[in-house]
């Protein structure tokens, strides 16, 4: 750090004058971006409606409580077709991101030049997409309903899963993998012997993760039509029965809250 001599006494500065001035023109480009993104935000903004916004607010409030509680018998059944959705999801997607992470991960593709880049496509491309856009593309090629769900939160979760997994496997110890390839063990034994139960209970927390995001995302695939509870919260808003609305956003907070445990619990006990 430069030192300064005024009359003999030596001043400390954290910077010079160049970074410095360096310093102040990064604050003064990210104030004069803030302040062009909020003039294009401003500009697209309808403001009367901004501070409306309260009293509307209260008057829904208003309309939505009490909860409707006569309700609750008629989302058994979705919220049972919103769980099977995040389960069976679930499943597919570590049964098809186990060969992917394999694939991905430099110390056990079978190829870096080919087989690797395909699966990190994979990887990728399944993560950039969000599940309600599956779920649309999905309606529209098999049309809505339970199964539509199921796929589309089975693709999205493939890449979150895989990522974490083929990370998992680059980060074992190859000590026991040199141990078993000494014992002239074939690929097979030693991926069986000396990388899966390295990786298992990484394995085992990405699944319960995973599972606990899915239920979360299941919940509002009904909107676009692919079943669930978000199918009956979609009915009730469009013929805005708030007192319905209410109890089902009820029913969804208690729901993840249990997955929320449920996960806790599971990872605890892993770990």
């Amino acid at each position: 750090m430069p030192v300064r001599e005024y009359n003999e006494l030596k001043l400390w500065q954290r910077r010079t004058g160049r970074e410095s001035l360096f310093h102040w023109l990064l604050w003064l480009t990210g104030v004069a971006i803030f302040a062009y993104s909020w003039q294009q935000i401003s500009a697209a903004t309808t403001w009367f409606f901004v501070w409306d916004a309260p009293r509307i607010a209260s008057d829904i409030w208003t309309r939505a409580t009490p909860p409707r509680w006569s309700y609750i018998s008629q989302l058994g059944k979705p919220i049972w077709d919103t769980l099977n959705i995040a389960t069976l999801g679930t499943i597919i997607a570590l049964i098809l991101a186990v060969p992917v992470a394999f694939a991905a991960a430099r110390n056990t593709t079978p190829s870096k030049l080919f087989i690797r880049p395909v699966a990190l496509l994979i990887i990728v491309s399944t993560r950039s997409i969000n599940s309600l856009i599956w779920a649309l593309l999905l309606i529209a090629i098999i049309g809505p309903g339970v199964f539509a769900g199921v796929v589309a939160i089975a693709i999205r979760s493939i890449g979150f899963c895989a990522k974490l997994l083929y990370e998992a496997i680059e980060e074992i110890d190859e000590t026991q993998v040199e141990a078993i390839s000494a014992t002239g063990a074939s690929r097979w034994q030693i991926m069986a012997y000396g990388i899966v139960p390295q990786i298992l209970p990484a394995f085992a927390g990405i699944a319960v993760f995973r599972w606990d995001i899915n239920i979360r995302e299941s919940t509002v695939l009904g909107l676009v039509g692919a079943g669930g509870i978000g199918l009956q919260l979609s009915s009730s808003l469009n013929v805005l029965a708030w007192p319905q609305v209410s109890l089902i956003l009820l029913v969804i907070l208690l729901a993840v809250v249990i997955s929320e445990w449920v996960s806790a619990k599971v990872r605890g006990a892993i770990i």
